[in-house]
């Protein structure tokens, strides 16, 4: 059956906007002029009402599975003002949901930068003022810094005799005992002893997440979710995909991200016969995903230079790998066909990461097409710029992440360092493939405010402005969240833009955000979100 949108403005990606559109068998069977696609004397019209038509969009790097699951803890985000009020949510948590003594209580999105008491990382003893009889951990918004309070490092059985665990640390005191704050890998050491999830569990974590997805009008999602868990083979959770396909439960496009941090983990993925592209329309395996340093917010990003308000003055952040390491593990993905895309947020990872992608090319001179990328790229520097061109690497940004970033990063690094940074319009200007996303739940995923962000360079309360000639036009954020989105996952042919023949994965918003004023586009409502020409949500009216 043919289905007919018109009287809508539709932005097709490719330059031109059109007067309507025809759906088909899943896909676009017509793009153009509506009287051109009348063609079928029983096709169904959908009047579009004047409304903006964009392609569905892509959010390049997140977590899925660890979103629905943050969606069922404590949510920090909005107690974040001051540590007593973070301590509070909890004890309000505890008081009202009355969970079982022994049970583990959970948050995430505290950001000790926005703390007006004390601008610190709550420790063990902060979250044994709120129980003492449940296991607590509170996770960082980056998700790279956890706290734990004494009951979860007892059930962990965390002691000042505990070896530090490789790529990540925990602090101790004067007296050399752990105070309860976790970073990096050492967040594992506490996360792993939390129950669970059973594969039912994992199912229902994702259901959630995608339907708020579909609500923002994301349709497809490049996620690192093999890892999300401890403890859970990364095989439960692709079956927990698997099985969703098959009961047609998936309502987002999925091309994971596949966290393999040591060789052993990789070799047994490869000797699986699991490669870059498998899949389907609605699941494909996508690149080998690298954890190489930190977050700028938690300074364990790693840098080349010394933080400016780091606690020590040689303080540089985690590199979590050795070169050695690091290009072993590329060079063997590279090898074996995958594509790769490594976490570097500091420039002294990109670096890194840089090496080993050129070692990588020397090992194996012969392959084409590689599409390897750096996830964040943040701390820039001219030279690092150039060998994004150089090799062809793709740029994973997250502009939603301004909102933040514009407050530290002058402070973290330096003006000077600083202004080589977060370089979207560069990027682009040189020829670089860069897609957006919002490392959900580190952000929400939310697109118009990442749209915003990149259009404007501003906060979203409109007081910070950072490197404003960095700014996209519209047309060019809307690319990074479609088109170029499809590119980072091979998939350009087939979804990206408004095209004859591609799949029918689209969003109606309630206006034309080219037109409207720029702070404002965060404001747009999403209307519908259609994935393969089906409507996966449509908001309530008022």
């Amino acid at each position: 059956m043919r289905e007919i949108y018109y009287n809508g403005v539709i932005y097709t990606g490719t330059g031109r906007d059109a007067e309507a559109m025809a759906v088909e068998d899943g896909r676009f069977a017509g793009v153009g002029n509506l009287t051109d696609l009348e063609t079928c004397s029983d096709a169904v019209y959908h009047n579009l009402d004047g409304h903006f038509v964009v392609p569905g969009f892509n959010d390049s790097h997140m977590h899925l599975l660890n979103y629905g699951h943050t969606l069922k803890l404590v949510d920090l985000t909005a107690a974040t003002s001051s540590l007593e009020s973070m301590c509070s949510a909890l004890s309000h948590f505890i008081s009202k949901e009355k969970p079982a003594p022994g049970t583990w209580v959970v948050g995430r999105g505290w950001n000790h930068d926005y703390f007006q008491d004390e601008k610190r990382f709550p420790n063990r003893y902060d979250l044994d003022r709120v129980s003492a009889e449940h296991p607590i951990l509170v996770i960082r918004a980056c998700g790279h810094i956890a706290c734990a309070n004494t009951k979860a490092m007892e059930a962990a059985g965390i002691t000042r005799m505990t070896p530090q665990p490789e790529g990540g640390c925990f602090d101790m005191d004067e007296d050399g005992q752990p105070v309860g704050i976790f970073r990096e890998f050492g967040v594992d050491l506490i996360h792993g002893s939390i129950p669970k999830p059973t594969k039912k569990e994992l199912k229902q974590y994702l259901r959630l997440a995608m339907r708020d997805l579909n609500s923002r009008g994301v349709t497809s999602s490049q996620t690192d979710d093999l890892a999300a868990f401890p403890g859970v083979p990364f095989e439960t959770v692709l079956e927990a995909y698997r099985e969703l396909e098959r009961e047609g439960a998936m309502t987002v496009r999925v091309y994971e991200q596949c966290l393999l941090p040591t060789m052993k983990q990789l070799e047994n993925f490869l000797a699986r016969g699991y490669r870059t592209g498998q899949g389907s329309a609605y699941f494909k395996i996508g690149p080998l995903k690298l954890l190489s340093d930190g977050s700028l917010g938690a300074r364990t990003a790693f840098l080349s230079q010394p933080y400016e308000d780091g606690e020590n003055p040689d303080e540089r952040g985690i590199a979590i790998y050795t070169q050695e390491e690091l290009e072993k593990l590329i060079t063997l993905a590279d090898e074996a066909g995958m594509q790769i895309a490594v976490h570097a947020i500091g420039d002294g990872a990109m670096e890194m990461a840089v090496r080993a992608y050129e070692r990588a090319v020397e090992a194996n001179p012969d392959r084409m097409d590689r599409r390897h990328g750096i996830v964040h790229c943040q701390i820039t520097t001219g030279r690092l710029l150039e060998a994004f061109r150089r090799l062809k690497l793709h740029a994973y940004i997250q502009s939603i992440f301004l909102d933040y970033d514009n407050h530290i990063v002058e402070a973290r690094i330096g003006a000077e360092r600083a202004g080589e940074t977060y370089q979207f319009k560069t990027l682009l200007s040189m020829g670089v493939s860069v897609s957006n996303g919002s490392d959900c739940p580190v952000e929400r995923p939310d697109v118009m405010a990442g749209i915003q962000c990149a259009v404007t360079r501003t906060t979203l309360d409109g007081t910070k402005t950072f490197l404003k000639e960095q700014a996209l036009t519209v047309e060019e954020a809307i690319s990074t969240y479609t088109s170029m989105g499809a590119e980072a996952s091979f998939e350009e042919q087939e979804k990206g833009t408004l095209s004859v023949g591609k799949l029918a994965d689209f969003a109606v918003l309630e206006r034309d955000i080219r037109a409207c004023a720029p702070d404002r586009i965060k404001d747009t409502a999403v209307l519908e979100t259609y994935v393969g020409g089906v409507c996966v949500y449509k908001k309530e009216k008022s």
